[in-house]
């Protein structure tokens, strides 16, 4: 009888010798290493090991006006490993550091998903999981990405591709000629790792960049040419847009110098998509000066537009409590609190009771958001700022 195979324990994949390995690579490598040096250490000399932890919550987190963006405060929270409150998250945060580190070395990338499973396991003699589930494991990569001062790109994972984009432009990525002229009803897929190591720009005739928040309206725009007739490059995020498309939407926009244009719905999360794009996140602060895009436009859809446009009753979609709630939210904002535009336009959405889609400008005829509505507004540059 043939014999089974024993279980894998470990990867078969060899190790790059490190000087072989990319500066970026070595530099982060040396600060996994730095880490679990520290840990054992304090360990060594009798006090308890404890990792600590940049907050990133709303108190740690101030609005440079200056620069136009999120920063992260100096705040932590300390995490040791003799506290039973805090003990798996230790051992998990640990559990991702050599896991990333081996990808390094082995010159792979991974993905959350991945990773995840790379590191969940049942502690030996107990019937307890390293990790349950993939909301546990992608929270403790966070901690190590602010915690190492490493981006996630730097620590070899990629998250799930979302996001399309087609226009007037060529894009080499990972050595391969991405013409985005011709690549028919489905765009190029946005990955998550665009950083210039990985995604370079080629020839670019495109004088802007247009976003918009959903696909079914980006393919609207596609079918239609919009970005042939006009000139432009087309990116969607399939709503709150990821890491990687707000990362490539800023090198547009700083290495190539294309204003970035949004078309959001007119509701308090249409304005919050556009607050992120533009200052960036609480939650991602520490990575603001590479996501965030203060000269970012909003477009539309406006609240004035219900009338302006002469749009049907059927449009209308009643604000809800936490419509509201949200609504004064983003006034607060210290980046809209200032900007009388911006009070004047929240607070013509909340006269009107009501919120509208994107879709809504299709009522008036298919092809109007792409013919008449947004060319309409970008030759009188009409939008918030």
């Amino acid at each position: 009888m043939a014999r089974k195979p024993a279980p894998k324990t470990a990867s078969t994949t060899a190790k790059k010798p490190i000087g072989t390995l990319p500066e970026r690579d070595v530099k982060t490598i040396g600060k996994l290493v730095g880490l679990s040096e520290m840990v054992v250490k304090r360990g060594m000399s009798g006090k308890d090991p404890v990792i600590h932890i940049p907050l990133r919550t709303k108190s740690n987190t101030s609005w440079n006006r200056k620069k136009g963006i999120l920063e992260m405060g100096d705040a932590k929270a300390d995490r040791p490993l003799f506290d039973l409150k805090t003990a798996k998250q230790f051992m998990q945060t640990m559990l991702h550091a050599s896991t990333i580190k081996d990808l390094i070395e082995q010159g792979k990338t991974s993905s959350l998903r991945g990773v995840f499973y790379r590191a969940k396991h049942t502690v030996a003699g107990t019937k307890e999981n390293t990790f349950d589930t993939q909301d546990e494991s992608d929270p403790i990569l966070e901690d190590l990405e602010v915690s190492l001062g490493a981006l996630r790109e730097e620590l070899h994972i990629f998250a799930s591709t979302r996001g399309n984009l087609v226009g007037n432009i060529t894009i080499i990525d990972k050595g391969d000629e991405i013409n985005a002229r011709r690549m028919g009803s489905g765009g190029w897929g946005i990955p998550s790792i665009v950083e210039p190591s990985a995604l370079q720009f080629g020839k670019c005739e495109a004088k802007f960049v247009l976003h918009v928040e959903k696909d079914t309206v980006w393919q609207r725009f596609n079918e239609d040419r919009f970005w042939e007739k006009h000139n432009c490059i087309l990116t969607h995020g399939g709503g709150q847009p990821p890491r990687g498309c707000r990362r490539l939407l800023q090198r547009l926009n700083q290495e190539l110098k294309l204003p970035i244009i949004c078309v959001l719905d007119n509701d308090p999360w249409g304005h919050y998509i556009y607050s992120v794009i533009k200052q960036g996140s609480i939650s991602l602060a520490f990575e603001s000066s590479r996501l965030a895009i203060p000269d970012a436009k909003f477009l539309g859809i406006r609240a004035k537009d219900y009338e302006e446009c002469e749009l049907d009753d059927g449009v209308k979609i009643t604000l809800t409590d936490n419509d509201i709630k949200r609504a004064n939210e983003i006034a607060a904002y210290p980046w809209f609190a200032e900007n009388r535009p911006w009070q004047k336009e929240i607070a013509q959405l909340l006269k009107n009771g009501f919120k509208m889609e994107v879709e809504a400008m299709l009522q008036k005829d298919i092809s109007y958001i792409t013919e008449e509505y947004v060319p309409q507004r970008l030759k009188a540059k009409d939008w918030l700022e």
